[in-house]
């Protein structure tokens, strides 16, 4: 059976950045009001986070690998 860990809010920015994906704590706090961040699980008033689910935010966050910046002009739509 897989073991999951959580992570506290200030833990999911920092493994946020550590990806590539700068986001503070307060950008996580905004976000999860307005929608548009990482899957979040709550525990009575407690946030937390999944390793699963900020993976996947990043995934979505990040453009495909590119190999020259002509590259990323064919990427955006």
């Amino acid at each position: 059976m897989v073991e999951l860990k959580f992570l506290t809010t200030k833990q999911a920015a920092d493994y946020l950045s550590a990806n590539g994906v700068r986001r503070t704590s307060g950008s996580l706090e905004v976000l999860r009001v307005t929608g548009g961040g990482p899957k979040f699980r709550k525990d009575g008033r407690r946030v937390v986070y999944d390793f699963l689910s900020l993976d996947e935010y990043i995934t979505a966050r990040l453009s495909p690998p590119l190999t020259s910046t002509s590259d990323h002009a064919q990427v955006e739509v």
